[in-house]
């Protein structure tokens, strides 16, 4: 196994953290206020140098990365708390659509995905239905040569700036995706308040017209593997966003001082942020070691929850270290600590929690057992 980055992945690091650390988190605040929740103009730059395309086969428009690029990627988009589709977009649907779209779809979406002209995102989850395939009570039936679908989806992210969803339904078969308009009639959106104050929405579907994404009733395994994809995606951010925190910590401990000295100085302080140091490595180390593994051909059924577990327990931990170094100063809405203390919570509760985690990776090591 080789984890060392590559000239050119070292060169997509520092061009990534050029476009979106701007050595403040302004932007962040903005976009908590913004009805769309995310920067048109830092979008354009993303599709412009290649990364709303950056997983997709070039014959599609993309630009061929492997998971390890966008770790990359991802890690510099959790450093920086960029609000953005991408990860919904890019890093959930158009994986989706490659895996289970027809020719026609494919053609017609993943271009536009990667040239960033179309946002899709994923409408899966719904009320108090968890993260597993029980939890999806949405009904789809068969309508003419299409299907009408009906229910609510909660947490649908970015919502009103997309173009299409991709909807994870239930018809008589079993699980099924469909591509959905959401700017159709039987489509309504509602926003929701989140801990991160990021784009959520409750979008609720009333015999919405949907159009057919694969095979009926076989949805659920193809849906686990990209979220299997995802998760790696989800941790890199998470692991990004701990560095970062650290990095703030450790600055506010070397430059607050108490009793004569500074903060660091204290015992107590500096074994904290040794422990968030050696935490940080394992995790990331994980999350490329995930990485690689998907690059190579091999099975991540443990290791991406492995790494989303990890990745995302570190941060929660790590961001709540810096708010007690930091004392009542580091929950002041003009201090940076609470932005990531507020997203390290909301990624730990999204995009497969932590019992949901647990479980995906104790039924593996059980079934290896057996």
């Amino acid at each position: 196994m080789d984890l060392i980055f590559t000239d050119e992945q070292d060169a997509l690091r520092h061009m990534v953290r050029q476009m979106v650390d701007k050595g403040n988190f302004d932007a962040t605040r903005l976009m908590e206020q913004s009805d769309a929740g995310f920067d048109p103009q830092l979008w354009r730059q993303f599709a412009d140098a290649g990364l709303t395309g950056m997983a997709l086969p070039a014959d599609m428009g993309g630009d061929g990365m492997s998971l390890l690029d966008a770790v990359v990627v991802f890690e510099e988009m959790g450093r920086a708390l960029v609000p953005s589709p991408l990860f919904a977009s890019v890093g959930i649907c158009a994986e989706a659509i490659l895996q289970a779209g027809s020719n026609e779809q494919k053609a017609h979406w993943l271009p536009q995905i990667a040239s960033g002209e179309a946002i899709v995102v994923p409408a899966w989850l719904e009320a108090d239905g968890g993260y597993g395939e029980g939890g999806v009570t949405l009904a789809a039936v068969p309508h003419g040569d299409s299907w009408r679908l009906t229910g609510d989806k909660w947490h649908v992210p970015f919502a009103a700036s997309a173009q299409a969803l991709v909807v994870v339904a239930r018809a008589e078969q079993g699980w099924t995706l469909f591509l959905v308009d959401p700017g159709q009639s039987g489509v309504s959106i509602e926003s929701q308040t989140s801990l991160a104050r990021d784009s959520q929405s409750i979008v609720s579907f009333d015999s919405a017209t949907g159009e057919l994404l694969g095979t009926i009733g076989g949805a659920w395994g193809l849906w686990h593997d990209v979220m299997n994809r995802a998760a790696i995606f989800a941790a890199a951010q998470a692991s990004g966003g701990s560095r970062r925190v650290l990095e703030i910590t450790v600055e506010h401990a070397k430059t607050r001082h108490q009793f004569g000295k500074p903060l660091g100085a204290f015992q107590a302080v500096s074994h904290y942020l040794a422990d968030g140091v050696t935490e940080i490595d394992a995790a990331q180390a994980l999350v490329w070691q995930a990485a690689w593994v998907a690059d190579n051909g091999q099975s991540i059924r443990r290791l991406a929850p492995m790494a989303k577990l990890s990745a995302c327990n570190v941060f929660r931990d790590i961001s709540a270290i810096s708010l007690q170094i930091c004392g009542g100063l580091g929950f002041t809405t003009d201090f940076d600590a609470q932005l990531f203390f507020r997203r390290a919570k909301q990624w730990q509760l999204s995009w497969w929690d932590t019992t949901y985690l647990e479980d995906l990776i104790a039924a593996d090591a059980l079934d290896s057992v057996s």
